[in-house]
């Protein structure tokens, strides 16, 4: 079974490193998806994988980087999506 969700993160997620971040510790959990920079300054990730890796990065974005500061992680469920390849940082 596939897990799939969207996740924003506010808070002092830009400029800190947060995008590389979560490429890294997506891609040892071997996510699929993507992790992008939003406007609003907040931080959007893609994440699809085994439930429990998806769980364990959903708990990392709750914390960060060690130069961020999150102040809220929102999360939705999604379909899975076929299309989606190796976890990158997307503009």
């Amino acid at each position: 079974m596939i897990k799939s969700v969207i996740a924003q993160v506010r808070g002092r997620v830009q400029g800190v490193g947060f995008r590389y971040s979560a490429l890294n510790v997506a891609r040892s959990l071997r996510l699929k998806g993507w992790v992008r920079n939003e406007s609003d300054g907040s931080v959007s990730a893609r994440i699809e994988g085994e439930p429990s890796d998806v769980e364990q990065f959903i708990f990392w974005l709750q914390t960060g980087p060690s130069f961020s500061s999150v102040e809220k992680v929102t999360i939705s469920d999604l379909n899975p999506d076929d299309s989606l390849g190796v976890f990158k940082v997307t503009y």
